[in-house]
């Protein structure tokens, strides 16, 4: 009898243990948009199978399938500029910035559109569809370096605002009428930060090769950079996505070892996807629209 039992419990073992390895066999994949020196969306192959030619610094795929993109500045658009545009690259908005350059781009309720200016006046707006200024409020921050004022601000479902601020290190949640109502110091310049349903933040730190969320009190609770990693897979990690199944994605705007754009890693640090390339830009921001073919459903984190 004990024979038997014996017997039985290590077939329930191995075949537990095979299950286990024939999941772990089965390859995650991602389609994505990426913005940065090469806007495009990839599919779960790591084939670019849309493009848009010209350089972004943020940008959404909107429920519509249209996508809102913030312009890197150039001739055309000397101080950076925000459109949205069809797949076929019809613009249905556009607006352009008027000092440094534009580094945010988010639409929110009343179908407005959202924006960061940097300059020797930075701001966060609200614009509505004709362009006109409905929300405006300054940026309390440094105005000797306008490239490293502000990165990827974000409305919360709170009708306030969080504003990752890179020279000053730190991310600062603003009030509609720009009364900075909480903040968090950063150990090196801040890219993303991004409010998670239990109150927590999710902050890339650039420079630092780092992600960290940290809690209301703003102690850190989990971190993870590349002593994660038998490799320094994480050069310069800007952009940031938690997915629904907590999972996080970050960005090697600087491209880590083996040529690394992007990597995901579960909440006890295991990596499970990766995107690499022999050629081309590293990836400032992005957003992940599906898992192995499968669309994210809930709000997109980024």
């Amino acid at each position: 009898m004990q024979l038997t039992l014996r017997t039985a419990v290590l077939t329930v073992a191995f075949s537990l243990a095979g299950l286990a390895a024939g999941h772990a066999q089965t390859p995650v994949t991602h389609s994505f948009l990426a913005c940065g020196g090469q806007t495009r969306i990839v599919d779960g192959s790591g084939k670019a199978i849309w493009t848009y030619p010209h350089a972004t610094r943020d940008g959404y795929v909107l429920p519509s399938g249209n996508l809102l993109l913030a312009l890197s500045k150039s001739k055309d658009y000397p101080g950076g500029g925000v459109v949205e545009v069809t797949r076929d690259g019809k613009k249905l908005f556009e607006w352009k910035g008027t000092q440094a350059e534009v580094n945010t781009a988010q639409v929110v309720e009343g179908d407005r559109i959202m924006v960061t200016e940097a300059g020797p006046k930075p701001r966060l707006l609200e614009l509505d569809r004709t362009g006109k200024i409905v929300l405006e409020f300054p940026i309390s921050c440094q105005l000797t370096n306008h490239h490293m004022q502000s990165r990827m601000a974000r409305k919360l479902p709170n009708g306030n605002y969080l504003i990752p601020q890179l020279h000053d290190k730190v991310v600062r949640e603003y009030s509609p009428k720009g009364e900075i109502v909480w903040e968090v110091k950063t150990p090196n310049w801040p890219f993303t930060a991004i409010r998670l349903a239990n109150g927590n933040t999710l902050i890339n730190c650039t420079y630092g090769h780092v992600s960290i969320e940290v809690d209301k009190a703003g102690k850190t609770v989990w971190q993870v950079d590349n002593s994660s990693f038998d490799k320094p897979l994480i050069k310069d990690a800007c952009g940031g996505q938690r997915l629904p199944n907590g999972n996080t994605v970050i960005a090697c705007y600087g491209i880590g070892a083996d040529r690394t754009k992007m990597i995901e890693v579960t909440p006890d640090k295991k990596l499970v996807w990766s995107f690499t390339e022999a050629t081309g830009p590293g990836v400032h921001h992005f957003q992940i629209l599906d898992t192995n073919g499968k669309p994210l459903e809930g709000p997109v984190l980024k």
